[in-house]
């Protein structure tokens, strides 16, 4: 009787272990991804938006504002037109 209480046991803990590795292991990988992927995109956005800002300051000082509006409106209207054509 002893035998099949302590075989019953480890098929339990079997049983647990198996569905902890196909539930539990893989929501936790996916969990960590989010968490330390939200900050970096935060930052990465933050970066292009400082970037963009620097550029459009650097050329307002030799070219004046009206030219530097230009010319970074002039770069994201063929940004756009290329990211539309790749969109079909």
């Amino acid at each position: 009787m002893k035998d099949y209480a302590s075989r019953f046991a480890d098929l339990l803990e079997e049983v647990v272990s198996r569905i902890r590795q196909v539930t539990v292991l893989p929501a936790e990988k996916a969990i960590r991804v989010v968490t330390f992927a939200m900050p970096a995109l935060v930052l990465a956005v933050l970066a292009v938006v400082f970037l963009f800002l620097t550029v459009h300051a650097a050329l307002a000082i030799p070219l004046g504002e009206a030219a530097a509006y230009g010319i970074v409106g002039g770069v994201f209207l063929v940004a756009g037109v290329l990211v539309w054509r790749k969109r079909t």
